[in-house]
């Protein structure tokens, strides 16, 4: 069953991507930096403002992870397509 996706359900799913890059970055610049106290300040920021906007996101539109990382509401949202990985 394919769900017609507006234009926030793109712009939520690629803030999304921008933290998670911006995060991914931080991670190796913190494995030879491990003492820069900004840049440390930084990640858990974005790690936080990532996880608050996974909430809304998956409140929204539904799951992104599998495996106990995400709720469903009722029925059953894996069965629901695109998946974010699919657009």
């Amino acid at each position: 069953m394919n769900k017609k996706l507006d234009e926030n359900y793109y712009k939520k799913l690629l803030e999304l991507q921008q933290l998670d890059f911006a995060l991914v970055e931080l991670t190796l610049y913190l494995d030879t930096h491990p003492n820069d106290l900004q840049a440390l300040q930084q990640f858990n920021q974005l790690a936080q403002q990532r996880q608050q906007c996974a909430t809304q996101f998956e409140m929204e539109f539904g799951p992104l992870m599998q495996f106990g990382h995400s709720f469903s509401k009722y029925p059953w949202q894996w069965v629901e397509s695109p998946w974010p990985w699919q657009v």
